[in-house]
Protein backbone atom coordinates (compact mmCIF):
# COMPACT_ATOMS: atom_id res chain seq x y z
CA UNK A 1 0.00 0.00 0.00
CA UNK A 2 1.41 3.63 -0.81
CA UNK A 3 2.41 5.57 2.14
CA UNK A 4 0.23 8.52 2.91
CA UNK A 5 1.81 12.15 2.97
CA UNK A 6 0.87 14.03 6.27
CA UNK A 7 0.92 17.47 4.38
CA UNK A 8 -1.64 15.51 1.39
CA UNK A 9 -4.50 17.77 2.39
CA UNK A 10 -2.23 21.08 2.40
CA UNK A 11 -1.27 20.49 -1.12
CA UNK A 12 -4.30 19.79 -2.44
CA UNK A 13 -5.95 22.62 -0.69
CA UNK A 14 -3.07 25.21 -2.27
CA UNK A 15 -4.01 23.54 -5.43
CA UNK A 16 -7.87 24.41 -5.25
CA UNK A 17 -7.46 27.55 -3.62
CA UNK A 18 -5.11 28.80 -6.83
CA UNK A 19 -7.41 27.07 -9.50
CA UNK A 20 -10.33 29.35 -7.82
CA UNK A 21 -8.48 32.67 -8.04
CA UNK A 22 -7.22 31.50 -11.43
CA UNK A 23 -10.89 31.08 -13.05
CA UNK A 24 -11.98 34.26 -11.17
CA UNK A 25 -9.09 36.43 -12.33
CA UNK A 26 -9.38 35.64 -15.73
CA UNK A 27 -12.99 35.73 -16.19
CA UNK A 28 -12.58 39.74 -14.62
CA UNK A 29 -9.30 40.38 -16.94
CA UNK A 30 -11.44 39.13 -19.85
CA UNK A 31 -14.93 41.26 -19.17
CA UNK A 32 -12.55 44.20 -18.18
CA UNK A 33 -10.64 44.03 -21.73
CA UNK A 34 -13.40 42.73 -23.95
CA UNK A 35 -12.74 39.34 -24.29
CA UNK A 36 -9.60 39.84 -26.86
CA UNK A 37 -7.74 36.76 -28.45
CA UNK A 38 -3.99 35.72 -28.84
CA UNK A 39 -3.35 35.60 -32.44
CA UNK A 40 -3.87 36.25 -35.57
CA UNK A 41 -4.54 35.21 -39.59
CA UNK A 42 -6.62 32.37 -38.76
CA UNK A 43 -5.41 31.04 -35.46
CA UNK A 44 -6.18 31.60 -31.71
CA UNK A 45 -4.22 30.64 -28.80
CA UNK A 46 -6.92 29.78 -25.99
CA UNK A 47 -5.70 29.65 -22.81
CA UNK A 48 -6.63 25.79 -22.25
CA UNK A 49 -3.01 25.83 -23.89
CA UNK A 50 -1.63 27.67 -21.29
CA UNK A 51 -3.31 25.69 -18.50
CA UNK A 52 -1.62 22.42 -20.30
CA UNK A 53 1.65 23.65 -20.22
CA UNK A 54 1.48 25.08 -16.10
CA UNK A 55 -0.26 21.28 -15.14
CA UNK A 56 3.11 19.65 -16.92
CA UNK A 57 5.45 22.49 -15.27
CA UNK A 58 3.56 21.71 -11.81
CA UNK A 59 3.81 18.32 -12.17
CA UNK A 60 7.09 18.21 -13.41
CA UNK A 61 8.46 20.39 -10.00
CA UNK A 62 6.73 17.75 -7.59
CA UNK A 63 8.73 15.01 -9.79
CA UNK A 64 11.87 16.45 -10.09
CA UNK A 65 12.43 18.32 -6.49
CA UNK A 66 12.53 16.97 -3.16
CA UNK A 67 10.29 18.71 0.14
CA UNK A 68 7.06 20.21 1.02
CA UNK A 69 8.16 23.71 -0.69
CA UNK A 70 8.77 22.12 -4.06
CA UNK A 71 5.71 20.18 -3.52
CA UNK A 72 4.05 23.41 -2.43
CA UNK A 73 4.88 25.37 -5.32
CA UNK A 74 4.07 22.24 -7.98
CA UNK A 75 0.72 22.42 -6.75
CA UNK A 76 -0.12 26.23 -7.13
CA UNK A 77 1.25 26.12 -10.35
CA UNK A 78 -0.62 22.67 -11.21
CA UNK A 79 -3.43 24.65 -9.79
CA UNK A 80 -3.11 28.02 -11.90
CA UNK A 81 -2.71 25.53 -15.22
CA UNK A 82 -6.26 23.23 -13.90
CA UNK A 83 -7.44 27.14 -13.45
CA UNK A 84 -6.99 28.07 -17.08
CA UNK A 85 -7.92 24.83 -18.22
CA UNK A 86 -11.35 24.82 -16.89
CA UNK A 87 -12.34 27.84 -16.99
CA UNK A 88 -12.69 27.03 -20.87
CA UNK A 89 -14.76 24.17 -20.49
CA UNK A 90 -17.77 25.27 -22.32
CA UNK A 91 -15.87 25.07 -25.56
CA UNK A 92 -15.46 21.48 -24.98
CA UNK A 93 -19.14 20.64 -24.74
CA UNK A 94 -21.07 21.89 -27.05
CA UNK A 95 -20.63 21.86 -30.37
CA UNK A 96 -20.08 25.47 -31.54
CA UNK A 97 -17.65 25.73 -29.00
CA UNK A 98 -19.24 28.21 -27.53
CA UNK A 99 -17.21 29.75 -24.48
CA UNK A 100 -20.26 31.57 -23.04
CA UNK A 101 -22.07 28.28 -22.37
CA UNK A 102 -24.62 29.47 -19.51
CA UNK A 103 -24.05 26.01 -17.20
CA UNK A 104 -20.14 26.17 -17.88
CA UNK A 105 -20.48 28.19 -14.77
CA UNK A 106 -21.80 25.23 -13.09
CA UNK A 107 -19.57 22.85 -14.08
CA UNK A 108 -16.52 24.78 -13.19
CA UNK A 109 -18.21 25.49 -10.00
CA UNK A 110 -18.98 21.23 -9.94
CA UNK A 111 -15.49 20.55 -10.65
CA UNK A 112 -14.23 22.63 -7.76
CA UNK A 113 -16.81 21.65 -5.32
CA UNK A 114 -15.55 18.25 -5.86
CA UNK A 115 -11.95 19.08 -5.52
CA UNK A 116 -13.10 20.49 -2.18
CA UNK A 117 -14.51 17.28 -0.56
CA UNK A 118 -11.10 15.15 -1.70
CA UNK A 119 -9.42 17.34 0.24
CA UNK A 120 -11.31 17.21 2.99
CA UNK A 121 -11.86 13.38 2.89
CA UNK A 122 -7.54 13.02 2.56
CA UNK A 123 -7.49 15.33 5.18
CA UNK A 124 -9.47 13.03 7.39
CA UNK A 125 -7.54 10.19 6.32
CA UNK A 126 -3.40 11.82 6.68
CA UNK A 127 -3.91 13.04 9.88
CA UNK A 128 -1.35 12.11 12.95
CA UNK A 129 -3.07 10.07 14.54
CA UNK A 130 -4.98 8.35 11.01
CA UNK A 131 -1.03 7.49 9.47
CA UNK A 132 0.64 3.79 10.88
CA UNK A 133 3.76 4.32 12.21
CA UNK A 134 5.58 3.18 9.54
CA UNK A 135 3.78 6.32 7.81
CA UNK A 136 5.28 8.53 10.32
CA UNK A 137 8.11 7.66 10.21
CA UNK A 138 8.47 7.61 6.74
CA UNK A 139 7.09 11.37 6.72
CA UNK A 140 9.74 12.37 9.25
CA UNK A 141 12.55 10.54 7.39
CA UNK A 142 11.23 12.77 4.19
CA UNK A 143 11.56 16.27 5.95
CA UNK A 144 14.56 15.38 7.63
CA UNK A 145 16.31 14.36 4.05
CA UNK A 146 14.51 17.82 2.42
CA UNK A 147 16.02 19.23 4.85
CA UNK A 148 20.11 18.35 4.50
CA UNK A 149 21.21 21.18 1.86
CA UNK A 150 19.56 24.08 3.69
CA UNK A 151 18.89 23.37 7.57
CA UNK A 152 15.78 22.78 9.42
CA UNK A 153 14.24 25.45 11.59
CA UNK A 154 13.38 23.99 14.88
CA UNK A 155 9.72 24.47 14.56
CA UNK A 156 10.60 22.27 11.75
CA UNK A 157 12.54 19.79 14.11
CA UNK A 158 9.95 19.84 16.80
CA UNK A 159 7.22 18.38 14.24
CA UNK A 160 9.53 16.03 13.62
CA UNK A 161 9.91 15.02 16.45
CA UNK A 162 6.38 14.91 17.11
CA UNK A 163 5.69 12.49 14.01
CA UNK A 164 7.62 9.72 15.48
CA UNK A 165 6.69 9.96 19.23
CA UNK A 166 5.27 6.28 20.05
CA UNK A 167 7.14 4.66 17.09
CA UNK A 168 9.28 2.55 19.39
CA UNK A 169 12.40 3.66 20.97
CA UNK A 170 14.50 2.48 18.27
CA UNK A 171 13.05 4.64 15.70
CA UNK A 172 12.87 7.69 17.43
CA UNK A 173 16.71 7.56 18.75
CA UNK A 174 17.33 6.95 15.11
CA UNK A 175 15.59 9.80 13.93
CA UNK A 176 17.12 12.06 16.59
CA UNK A 177 20.37 11.08 15.47
CA UNK A 178 19.86 12.16 11.83
CA UNK A 179 18.16 15.48 12.77
CA UNK A 180 21.12 16.08 14.72
CA UNK A 181 23.50 15.92 11.29
CA UNK A 182 21.20 18.85 9.66
CA UNK A 183 22.14 22.37 10.01
CA UNK A 184 20.17 24.17 11.82
CA UNK A 185 18.34 27.39 10.02
CA UNK A 186 17.00 30.47 11.03
CA UNK A 187 13.33 30.81 10.40
CA UNK A 188 12.38 33.10 7.48
CA UNK A 189 11.11 36.65 8.11
CA UNK A 190 7.48 36.66 8.10
CA UNK A 191 6.01 37.77 4.74
CA UNK A 192 3.31 40.12 4.38
CA UNK A 193 0.85 38.07 2.68
CA UNK A 194 1.39 35.70 5.91
CA UNK A 195 0.60 38.71 8.01
CA UNK A 196 -2.92 38.91 6.03
CA UNK A 197 -3.26 35.25 6.06
CA UNK A 198 -2.79 35.27 9.64
CA UNK A 199 -4.74 38.54 9.85
CA UNK A 200 -7.64 36.82 8.61
CA UNK A 201 -7.78 33.46 10.29
CA UNK A 202 -8.01 35.81 13.92
CA UNK A 203 -10.79 37.94 12.32
CA UNK A 204 -12.65 35.00 11.25
CA UNK A 205 -11.96 32.97 14.44
CA UNK A 206 -12.77 36.28 16.53
CA UNK A 207 -16.21 36.83 14.22
CA UNK A 208 -17.43 32.88 14.96
CA UNK A 209 -16.79 33.20 18.72
CA UNK A 210 -18.97 36.08 18.68
CA UNK A 211 -22.65 34.44 20.29
CA UNK A 212 -24.57 38.09 19.27
CA UNK A 213 -23.75 36.96 15.26
CA UNK A 214 -25.96 33.49 15.87
CA UNK A 215 -28.62 35.29 15.47
CA UNK A 216 -28.46 37.38 12.69
CA UNK A 217 -27.48 33.92 11.23
CA UNK A 218 -30.70 32.52 11.69
CA UNK A 219 -32.60 34.99 11.01
CA UNK A 220 -31.37 34.70 7.52
CA UNK A 221 -30.95 31.36 6.98
CA UNK A 222 -34.95 31.09 7.69
CA UNK A 223 -35.92 34.08 5.51
CA UNK A 224 -33.43 33.97 2.80
CA UNK A 225 -34.72 30.29 1.16
CA UNK A 226 -38.39 31.81 1.68
CA UNK A 227 -38.06 34.91 -0.01
CA UNK A 228 -36.24 33.09 -3.15
CA UNK A 229 -39.34 30.79 -3.33
CA UNK A 230 -41.61 33.42 -3.21
CA UNK A 231 -40.27 35.36 -5.47
CA UNK A 232 -39.68 32.58 -8.38
CA UNK A 233 -43.39 32.20 -7.41
CA UNK A 234 -44.26 35.99 -7.84
CA UNK A 235 -42.12 35.89 -11.25
CA UNK A 236 -43.99 33.12 -12.93
CA UNK A 237 -47.49 35.14 -11.74
CA UNK A 238 -46.19 37.92 -13.17
CA UNK A 239 -44.64 36.45 -16.25
CA UNK A 240 -41.09 37.24 -15.57
CA UNK A 241 -39.62 33.97 -16.21
CA UNK A 242 -41.19 33.92 -19.51
CA UNK A 243 -37.80 35.64 -20.69
CA UNK A 244 -35.11 32.47 -18.93
CA UNK A 245 -33.37 30.18 -21.40
CA UNK A 246 -32.16 28.19 -18.41
CA UNK A 247 -35.62 26.52 -17.19
CA UNK A 248 -34.22 23.63 -15.30
CA UNK A 249 -31.74 25.77 -13.33
CA UNK A 250 -34.44 28.13 -12.17
CA UNK A 251 -36.25 24.70 -11.41
CA UNK A 252 -33.41 23.84 -9.89
CA UNK A 253 -32.79 26.55 -7.66
CA UNK A 254 -36.56 26.36 -6.81
CA UNK A 255 -36.31 22.85 -5.35
CA UNK A 256 -33.14 23.06 -3.44
CA UNK A 257 -34.70 26.83 -1.95
CA UNK A 258 -37.68 24.63 -0.93
CA UNK A 259 -35.98 21.87 0.74
CA UNK A 260 -33.50 24.54 2.69
CA UNK A 261 -36.48 26.74 3.71
CA UNK A 262 -37.75 23.56 5.41
CA UNK A 263 -34.99 22.59 7.05
CA UNK A 264 -34.40 26.17 8.44
CA UNK A 265 -37.78 26.29 8.92
CA UNK A 266 -37.58 22.80 11.26
CA UNK A 267 -34.55 24.10 12.90
CA UNK A 268 -35.91 27.50 13.83
CA UNK A 269 -39.03 25.46 15.65
CA UNK A 270 -36.31 23.05 17.36
CA UNK A 271 -34.42 25.98 18.59
CA UNK A 272 -36.35 26.33 22.27
CA UNK A 273 -36.03 22.84 22.62
CA UNK A 274 -32.93 21.36 20.94
CA UNK A 275 -30.60 23.74 20.47
CA UNK A 276 -28.05 21.30 18.96
CA UNK A 277 -30.62 19.23 16.79
CA UNK A 278 -31.65 22.67 15.32
CA UNK A 279 -28.14 23.87 14.56
CA UNK A 280 -27.27 20.37 13.06
CA UNK A 281 -30.15 21.14 10.25
CA UNK A 282 -29.02 24.88 9.82
CA UNK A 283 -25.65 23.08 8.90
CA UNK A 284 -27.12 20.66 6.76
CA UNK A 285 -29.31 23.33 4.90
CA UNK A 286 -26.39 25.16 4.09
CA UNK A 287 -24.84 21.75 2.67
CA UNK A 288 -27.41 21.40 0.73
CA UNK A 289 -27.38 25.04 -0.91
CA UNK A 290 -23.72 24.52 -1.02
CA UNK A 291 -23.44 21.63 -2.99
CA UNK A 292 -26.60 21.43 -4.65
CA UNK A 293 -28.22 24.96 -4.76
CA UNK A 294 -25.64 26.72 -6.43
CA UNK A 295 -24.51 24.43 -9.15
CA UNK A 296 -27.95 25.72 -10.63
CA UNK A 297 -27.57 29.26 -9.16
CA UNK A 298 -24.14 29.62 -11.12
CA UNK A 299 -26.00 28.20 -14.26
CA UNK A 300 -28.57 31.25 -13.83
CA UNK A 301 -26.34 33.66 -12.73
CA UNK A 302 -23.25 32.65 -14.05
CA UNK A 303 -20.13 33.85 -12.16
CA UNK A 304 -22.40 36.42 -10.09
CA UNK A 305 -23.26 33.91 -7.76
CA UNK A 306 -19.53 33.66 -6.30
CA UNK A 307 -21.04 36.07 -3.60
CA UNK A 308 -23.10 33.93 -2.70
CA UNK A 309 -21.12 30.87 -2.16
CA UNK A 310 -18.66 33.15 -0.62
CA UNK A 311 -21.80 33.62 2.02
CA UNK A 312 -22.64 30.50 2.39
CA UNK A 313 -19.22 29.36 3.11
CA UNK A 314 -19.45 32.01 6.25
CA UNK A 315 -22.22 31.53 7.20
CA UNK A 316 -21.42 27.66 7.78
CA UNK A 317 -18.66 28.74 9.56
CA UNK A 318 -20.77 30.65 12.36
CA UNK A 319 -23.02 27.75 12.18
CA UNK A 320 -20.74 25.25 12.66
CA UNK A 321 -18.67 26.79 15.54
CA UNK A 322 -22.26 27.42 17.64
CA UNK A 323 -23.04 23.29 16.60
CA UNK A 324 -19.62 22.46 18.32
CA UNK A 325 -19.92 24.18 21.41
CA UNK A 326 -23.32 23.14 21.85
CA UNK A 327 -22.23 18.98 21.58
CA UNK A 328 -19.30 19.83 23.69
CA UNK A 329 -21.82 21.60 26.20
CA UNK A 330 -24.28 18.72 25.82
CA UNK A 331 -21.01 16.10 26.88
CA UNK A 332 -20.21 17.57 29.58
Amino acid sequence: MPTRAIDAAAYLQAFVLSGVVTVLAVRAYLQATNYPQLGGGGLHIAHVLWGGLLLVVGLGIALVFLGGGPRTAGAVVGGVGFGLFIDEVGKFVTARTDYFYAPAAAIIYVAFALLVLLTQAVRGRTGRSRLTPPERTANALDVVLSGLPGGLTDRRRAAVLRLVRGTGPATEAAVAQLLDAVPRREPPPVRFWQRGVEWARRLAAWAVDQRWLVWPVVVWLVAEPVVTVVAVILDGVTGALDQEREWGAVLGVSATALVTAVLSLRAAWLLRRDRTQAFRLFKLALLVDLLFGQVFNFTVNQFGAVFAVALDLALLGVVTAEHRRLRRAADR
